[in-house]
């Protein structure tokens, strides 16, 4: 009778909790917006709402009042759908992400406009297609790599990089752009030329996920670039079966299963599975490595500790860094479409009803808060579990090169958060400079 008492107790002052955090984000929300307007007007209100802090609170008020929302409103442009439907709390964004047959994937027709024809497996649905080319590349992408190969390559550079940067260094083009390029080009073996590769990547990752409004001028340069892209890596690939080497490469370990007839392996396929590979590798890290970054530096405390941690080479370093993104992470929300009328939530009290057709928001920031699952969800801690995290997605679609990301962004941060009086620079220079797009482009840091 007592336990269950207190579990009543408990429930109660954890629905007035999240009651209260609702209610507080709201008005902060309306001061905030307002005030916004009124100072820089309606130019203003995008960079405010599009801020995590904001987003954090108007995800702080849908979980408390409408946690999960459907509306008519169509919000993506650069994929068919006939409305929008918002998730945010914890277990129903992963429900979603986990029901492949209620909600798919939605970048396979873009994806084939990138390969001039196939699909990549990040746009398939399950079956025979998905299982060939994602066990195929793991067989390529061997597990011990990361520790083997990715991980020492990307720490000693990012420390060689830090030494030589005499007390200052732009983030972006001298360090966390720089780093997942050279893997792609020392471990998946189709560099190419690095600032034509990085813009290349930057932009494809762009028309993929972010273009929601379907801008006419980026579909015509991701036209561009993907060409680029496709005549690069046809070369590559013809010139490595010419010249063979025995390097632990993707392209050599594709190229030796393709000898072996494994299927999907033929030049084609390698060719659409690197570029994919390749348009995910080096923005998403550049990018977490930049917003991690930034939220430290505005966390003395944390940043300090964070520090002590890097000096001491203490594994806790890492932790930092993903509570860090947490709070402001690379991507808030993960998208799917209803492939039929159905529910979110169903027999609960926040049950959803969601229309074929439908685009779902699965907002993955707001569920890394969700105080019924997340506990102190407003804390910044270094001991919460790695689940606690949906960084890299969730479920059958999780990111390919997940393991690669948890080695390589503190590998990239590390050597750097060590020296002492890690600062911004001076004005807008130390500042994250997106130049216009949805991807850091400079970020200037002073150090002792």
């Amino acid at each position: 009778m007592l336990a269950r008492l207190t579990g009543s107790l408990t429930a109660l002052a954890r629905l007035l909790m999240v009651l209260f955090e609702g209610l507080t984000s709201l008005l902060w929300l309306i001061a905030k917006g307002a005030i916004t307007f009124v100072t820089g007007g309606k130019a203003a209100l995008l960079p405010f709402f599009t801020a995590a802090s904001t987003q954090g609170k108007v995800f702080a008020c849908l979980r408390a009042f409408w946690p999960n929302l459907s509306l008519k409103a169509v919000f993506i442009k650069a994929y068919d759908n006939s409305g929008t439907a918002v998730v945010t709390r914890h277990d129903d964004c992963l429900d979603v992400l986990n029901r492949n047959a209620d909600f798919e994937v939605v970048y396979g027709t873009r994806m084939r406009k990138l390969t001039d024809g196939e699909n990549f497996f990040l746009g398939m649905q399950p079956g025979w297609e998905y299982n060939r080319d994602t066990s195929a590349m793991r067989l390529a992408a061997r597990g011990p790599d990361v520790a083997e190969i990715v991980l020492p390559r990307a720490a000693s550079l990012s420390q060689e990089i830090v030494d030589k940067a005499g007390g200052k260094i732009d983030l972006v083009p001298q360090l966390s752009l720089l780093v997942p390029w050279d893997m792609t080009d020392q471990y998946f073996g189709v560099g190419g030329e690095m600032e034509t590769m990085q813009d290349w990547a930057t932009v494809l990752f762009w028309y993929l996920f972010e273009d929601l409004g379907a801008d006419p001028e980026l579909d015509a340069k991701a036209m561009r670039y993907a060409a680029g892209m496709r005549d690069y890596l046809d070369a590559a690939i013809a010139e490595r079966k010419a010249n063979p080497d025995e390097r632990p490469q993707l392209l050599n370990r594709c190229l030796a299963l393709q000898g072996a007839g494994t299927p999907g392996m033929e030049d084609l396929g390698i060719r659409n599975n690197l570029l994919g590979l390749l348009i995910g590798a080096i923005p998403t890290i550049s990018k977490a490595c930049c917003l991690a970054l930034d939220e430290l530096l505005n966390r003395p405390e944390e940043l300090r500790r964070a520090h002590e941690a890097a000096k001491a080479d203490d594994p806790v370093f890492e932790q930092f860094i993903w509570e860090a993104l947490r709070f402001n992470p690379h991507n808030p929300v993960i998208y799917r479409r209803a492939i039929h009328d159905t529910v979110v939530a169903k027999s609960t009290l926040r049950e959803a009803r969601v229309r074929k057709g439908q685009m779902v928001f699965a907002a993955t920031l707001s569920a890394m808060f969700d105080r019924y699952q997340i506990e102190a969800p407003n804390a910044f801690r270094t001991d919460r579990p790695w689940e606690d995290y949906i960084i890299w997605g969730y479920g059958m679609h999780t990111c390919f090169g997940a393991a690669i990301n948890k080695a390589v962004i503190p590998a990239i941060l590390k050597p750097l958060i060590a020296r002492p009086n890690l600062r911004r620079a001076p004005g807008a220079a130390g500042q994250i400079d997106s130049g216009g797009t949805p991807h850091p482009q400079h970020f200037h840091l002073l150090f002792d």
